[in-house]
């Protein structure tokens, strides 16, 4: 045996694994999981339109998923998702080797991200789901204009609630304009 078969001895996938070969699995252990290309592109945009937001953070504590790019202040997540991760339906082709793993894998990941735009939802976040393969422009403008207009909509709402607060007497009497 030479030096760099004790050092470095052939791995064998156990059983069930998803990599099918060394070689597989170095592959997908390459993939990123945040700062991809499509991301970085669609972040690089967004703030050159002078939008600030959080990347790779959870919008709910108690949520184990993380967002790409989070506006917390007007509640808005933004996931660029992956076209084999998350099974794009023009571009995912299930793999060859493993197919019964690969089947629940992607259906999992599919499922989990219905379960956690829900789960925003129900707590008054817009969730937006970009694929990868979507022209980063057109992703910025949609972010850009969905951060805005919830923006508006907060400062619109936030300005009715005081302008309704400053016509509330502070004793209720029947000489007051708003009284009725």
């Amino acid at each position: 045996m030479s030096d760099s078969q004790k050092t470095n001895p052939a791995w064998v996938a156990p059983d069930g694994s998803w990599a099918s070969s060394a070689a597989n699995r170095k592959s997908m252990l390459g993939n990123r999981s945040r700062d991809t290309s499509p991301e970085l592109a669609l972040r690089s945009l967004v703030h050159a339109a002078g939008l600030r937001y959080r990347v790779a953070v959870k919008p709910l504590p108690k949520m184990r998923r993380t967002a790409d790019l989070v506006f917390r202040p007007v509640r808005v997540a933004v996931f660029i998702d992956g076209c084999f991760w998350h099974g794009c339906p023009d571009h995912f082709v299930p793999p060859k080797t493993n197919p019964d793993y690969w089947e629940t894998k992607i259906g999992g990941n599919i499922q989990r991200d219905r379960d956690t735009d829900a789960r925003l939802a129900a707590e008054g976040w817009l969730v937006l789901r970009f694929w990868e393969h979507q022209d980063p422009k057109e992703c910025a403008v949609a972010t850009v204009t969905a951060v805005s207009e919830r923006r508006k909509a907060l400062t619109d709402g936030k300005a009715a609630n005081s302008a309704r607060r400053a016509k509330v007497p502070l004793t209720s009497s029947p000489a007051h304009p708003d009284s009725d």
